[in-house]
């Protein structure tokens, strides 16, 4: 720690997609960071999709790290929203001067991020399940269930929606509120189907949404938020089976004139991925406390639907970086939550918006499909676009009155 309280080392909990931004960030500020995920391996292969806003790309470009979603990523020019009748709603898509959105798979952005953070020599260790924190006044030290430990002037937690790190700065944060989905999703290969020339459709199907992709080489992306009751784990979910769970979304969309039961039919059964139930976070109450901080999903996820996830945790995970850079880190921790927790939390609040349209009975169908297309010809596109026409000025001075 320098004398006038600015960090300058950091460890960084979680190795996933916020975790690795952010040691990169951190190093750029001039801060010396090192990432310590759970797991032993690494996470090649696992997950789905999911797409990277314009404003998550400019975060990523504040780090000389955007080329990497554009490199990986293909174009989403818009959204179209469908009824279960195939009827259309709406279409929208951010400004024209922004850049277009991209898809990306998980696993894709995941390697793309890892191989970055390593070609930069910042040092990702493995099977560092962290147990507690102390803090000596000079230092903080995280313990890790291996029996190995490591010091640095502060700690960021990036360890996700069921965040150690969030749970050790404060035992009474909440946990995840199941929102009454469980996903699924495939990647095709070869979908046979024509392009849906950029445009990511979302159909709200009679018991279930769905969404897909056709890219220009026939390859496909699908995915599904299918409604149930009872909460169910990934797991409990992945016990009953990929068989059975084909079966289960092709009764869903039977009645539905959309192309899931089509896509849904040319997809092999072991393409199949089930990734669980979708949790929406209550608001985290504290973000810091004393050398920690959290980012990304730990501070706050926001729901899929909101198509921001990726994208916000990008964002605080550099604007965390700036503030350290030009602040002691008390102050740093305080203007960083002041600058981020509007904005996050008015996004997290549009997903949710999302979640009870696609969970609604057959009364709320009808209400919906009437009232959507209407409401969306009143909305001005420039007044969300919000979401999208976020910049940080890496090159700006953080202050602590910002």
């Amino acid at each position: 720690m320098t004398r006038n309280g600015k960090a300058r080392t950091a460890l960084v909990i979680g190795g996933g997609i916020a975790g690795p931004v952010a040691a990169m960030a951190l190093r750029r500020a001039g801060i010396e960071a090192a990432v310590y995920e759970a797991y032993d391996s690494t996470a090649d292969g696992v997950g789905g999709g999911m797409t990277i806003a314009p404003n998550g790309q400019d975060a990523l470009d504040a780090i000389g790290a955007g080329h990497i979603v554009r490199t990986i990523g293909t174009p989403v020019t818009a959204m179209g929203l469908r009824s279960w009748t195939g009827k259309h709603l709406a279409r929208f898509a951010p400004p024209s001067r922004l850049p277009v959105q991209r898809f990306v798979w998980r696993a894709d952005l995941y390697r793309a991020l890892y191989d970055e953070t390593a070609r930069r020599s910042v040092p990702l260790h493995h099977g560092k399940r962290l147990t507690r924190t102390t803090d000596d006044g000079s230092a903080v030290t995280a313990h890790f269930a291996d029996g190995t430990q490591a010091s640095a002037d502060i700690l960021i937690g990036a360890d996700g929606i069921r965040s150690t790190t969030r749970s050790l700065i404060d035992p009474a944060a909440p946990e995840p509120h199941y929102a009454g989905l469980v996903c699924f999703g495939a990647r095709m290969h070869h979908s046979g189907m024509a392009s849906t020339e950029g445009v990511m459709y979302m159909c709200f199907g009679k018991r279930a949404f769905f969404g897909y992709q056709i890219f220009d080489d026939s390859s496909a992306v699908w995915f599904v938020n299918l409604p149930r009751s009872s909460p169910m784990t990934v797991a409990e979910a992945q016990v009953i089976g990929a068989e059975e769970w084909m079966r289960t979304l092709l009764s869903a969309f039977a009645d539905d004139r959309t192309p899931a039961l089509e896509m849904i039919g040319r997809t092999d059964v072991d393409q199949l991925l089930i990734t669980g139930p979708m949790e929406n976070m209550p608001r985290v109450a504290t973000w810091t406390r004393g050398r920690t901080a959290l980012i990304g999903d730990a501070a706050h996820a926001a729901s899929s639907s909101s198509g921001q996830g990726a994208s916000i945790a990008a964002e605080s995970a550099v604007e965390l970086a700036r503030c350290l850079r030009d602040l002691p880190y008390d102050q740093a921790f305080a203007t960083y939550e002041r600058l981020r927790r509007p904005r996050v939390e008015r996004i997290i609040k549009l997903g949710a918006r999302t979640n009870s349209n696609k969970t609604a009975g057959p009364v709320g169908r009808v209400l919906r499909d009437l009232a959507m297309p209407v409401a969306m010809k009143l909305i001005n596109p420039e007044k969300t676009a919000w979401q999208f026409d976020h910049h940080i000025n890496w090159d700006a001075r953080a202050t602590p009155g910002a």
